[in-house]
């Protein structure tokens, strides 16, 4: 079976102000990319549709749901931070980017493809049950993570992050739930957004020891993510033994990325990509399904992207 691709064009009518890094041009270069590379062609392309609300209501407050609807339609420039910028489309396109996460699934979970990249926008990981955070509206991830036990009865599902920022809203909705192991590496502390994800945090009540956060210092390099992935990231995720992953995709850990003080390699990816893919194929079956989140110099991007998903591939 092939690697399943979601994208829409419709992705690129999230328009955000001048200047601002979560830009359509993110996903415009990494098409090219894999065009270039000459992957594209050889993947499935899975067209999305937008999210049914009550998948969208199993992980945020309906009055957030409405709030955000209607800032759009009033043609706000932004919700709840002046980082989260949007347009009048920006509620519909949202509702695409989580629709495209539930495609993705479906098609793994149909077996008419082995796994899937979702190239969409805006991201994810840092919208909480009823905030708007650091350029994310839904949690891409964790209305993927709802519909897998909800729709497919899906028992234990692991979201791995490997955002250089830590995931706040992908924890904070799962911190009391013993069904979803959530695991991230991320900078901390420094200017990295959003200042959570201490390695004390490991979940609440019956989710209690269900979270995982290795936080690494400004500076770290391959060395170091090696090391907790290693370490860490490996026997947890050998404990939890769970049925499906979902990766919270970032690749703004790279050195050349401005938006973070890490200092990841290229070849550095490349083993966090081959650590995570392994232990999916090994404990999981293989039933994984990628979503974009950060990733921001556009140089290096689809060059990140197109070697997560030659792996992805088997390649």
């Amino acid at each position: 079976m092939k690697t399943g691709f979601v994208f829409d064009e419709k992705y690129l009518q999230h328009i955000t102000f001048d200047g601002h890094p979560e830009c359509p041009q993110r996903l415009l270069v990494i098409v090219k990319g894999l065009i270039d590379e000459g992957l594209l062609q050889q993947m499935a392309l899975i067209q999305p549709e937008p999210a049914n609300q009550r998948w969208i209501e199993a992980v945020h407050h309906v009055r957030y749901i409405m709030r955000f609807e209607e800032a759009c339609s009033w043609g706000l420039p932004d919700i709840d931070h002046q980082d989260n910028s949007i347009c009048r489309d920006s509620y519909d396109i949202a509702l695409l980017a989580a629709g495209g996460v539930l495609k993705a699934i479906d098609n793994v979970m149909e077996q008419k493809v082995k796994n899937a990249f979702c190239a969409v926008r805006p991201p994810g990981h840092h919208a909480e049950v009823d905030t708007a955070m650091g350029f994310c509206y839904f949690n891409n991830v964790a209305v993927g993570a709802r519909y897998l036990q909800r729709q497919w009865d899906i028992k234990k599902v692991c979201i791995i992050d490997f955002d250089v920022h830590h995931g706040n809203g992908t924890q904070h909705i799962f911190e009391d739930d013993d069904t979803v192991f959530y695991y991230s590496i991320h900078e901390h502390p420094s200017f990295a957004y959003p200042g959570t994800g201490r390695d004390f945090e490991t979940g609440t009540s019956e989710g209690e020891g269900f979270t995982l956060n290795n936080p690494v210092f400004p500076g770290a390099g391959d060395d170091i993510y090696k090391e907790k992935l290693e370490c860490e990231l490996i026997p947890a995720f050998e404990k939890f033994d769970p049925d499906f992953v979902l990766l919270s995709s970032g690749f703004d850990a790279h050195a050349s990325d401005l938006m973070s003080g890490t200092e990841l390699s290229t070849e550095g990816y490349d083993f966090v990509n081959n650590t995570i893919l392994t232990l999916c194929e090994e404990v999981a079956d293989g039933k994984v399904v990628s979503v974009l989140e950060g990733g921001y110099n556009l140089e290096v991007l689809p060059l990140l992207v197109s070697n997560h998903i030659k792996r992805l591939m088997g390649k």
